[in-house]
């Protein structure tokens, strides 16, 4: 059937507003075939830019649509975007392999990736509900902010779980690095099981209202799904901060993984293969799993710490969450108590 108005889904949605605000730069709309498989099968847009991720619009299979077609795009019925037509293209389970390494559907990205269209619109997006930017992140008030701290270097940190004292760790170093740290907390999609927004940020409220040097930090959620997508998704978290105004990005243990589907350092990988082949415009730290050592009594990583086989004590959300679900309090080697204390205050913990 030919088509004029497309229902869009709220994920969609916010890759259109994340283009519009250009936190998906060099993005102008949504990845056409050439595009998509240049991302796929060499990790750059079809004209050489280091991209990652693909950013696809999914459409009924039954849909026909022309070259410069102008199509609408309404969330719950209401039109709040236009998009131009460039092509129409199939993405094949190879293509989603390539992008997860597994075709697995246990694994959250693959489920939700496999249970969309095949069938795949590529185009410029131009938004016409403005009122959606409001509360958007948008990479120009970043920057302005970042130049009025007179911050020169910012290291982002990206998170889908409340800060704990690995994490603290790695924020640290961060800031011994550059003048600033910008956390930046996924707060779009996740997993049931994850740690609700509400959860993430009053921890991080926590710490940085009681822990960190005073103007040192700065923390904004990144509204955006959370694909799980491992070394890929590590490297598009890069690019997203490199965009928002940042000069370096931690990338640590299984970045962006899920499940054991990736190495631990598989993200280490492919960030230095890239920024061997590319300017990436973005410095990243490729740092090593922080962990308490029972011998050194601190935290510590591999990389300083010859104890790791014997007196590893490990620390993850996956291990808090456990804890926090298991209705027992976690020591505070793992978790600051007044972290701990400001996530059962809550409504709600987890994601359901």
């Amino acid at each position: 059937m030919m088509a004029d108005f497309i229902e869009i889904d709220e994920e969609t949605l916010q890759d259109i507003i994340n283009v519009e605000t250009g936190l998906l730069h060099p993005l102008k709309g949504f990845m056409n075939e050439a595009d998509f498989r240049s991302v796929v099968d060499r990790y750059t847009l079809s004209d050489g830019q280091v991209f990652t991720i693909p950013i696809t619009l999914d459409v009924p299979e039954d849909i026909a649509l022309t070259f410069g077609q102008k199509i609408h795009l309404t969330f719950n019925g209401k039109h709040i975007a236009d998009m131009e037509v460039e092509d129409t293209y199939h993405i094949t389970d190879v293509d989603i392999e390539k992008v997860f390494r597994t075709l697995d559907m246990k694994h959250p990205g693959v489920k939700k990736e496999k249970e969309r269209s095949s069938l795949r619109v590529g185009g410029k997006t131009t938004l016409i509900d403005k009122t959606l930017l409001q509360d958007a992140l948008k990479p120009e008030e970043t920057k302005k902010i970042f130049a009025d701290k007179g911050w020169k270097t910012v290291v982002g940190f990206q998170t889908r779980n409340p800060v704990h004292k690995a994490h603290e760790h790695l924020q640290r170093i961060g800031l011994e690095v550059c003048d600033g740290l910008f956390i930046n907390p996924i707060v779009g999609w996740k997993k049931p099981g994850d740690f609700t927004q509400e959860a993430v940020v009053a921890a991080y409220e926590r710490m940085v209202g009681e822990f960190y040097p005073k103007d040192s930090v700065y923390m904004a959620g990144l509204k955006t799904q959370m694909r799980y997508a491992g070394p890929r998704e590590a490297v598009f978290h890069a690019i997203i901060r490199r965009n928002l105004g940042c000069t370096h990005f931690i990338i640590g243990r299984d970045h962006a993984g899920v499940g054991g589907f990736y190495g631990a350092y598989d993200a280490h990988a492919l960030a230095r293969e890239l920024s061997d082949k590319y300017d990436i415009g973005i410095h990243l730290l490729l740092l090593h799993e922080p962990y308490y050592c029972k011998k050194c009594g601190m935290v510590v990583s591999e990389k300083n710490c010859s104890h790791y086989e014997t007196d590893r004590i490990e620390i993850s959300g996956t291990i808090i969450r456990k804890y926090i679900n298991d209705g027992t309090i976690p020591d505070e080697i793992m978790l600051r108590k007044e972290i701990f204390e400001s996530i059962l205050d809550c409504k709600q913990i987890f994601i359901e």
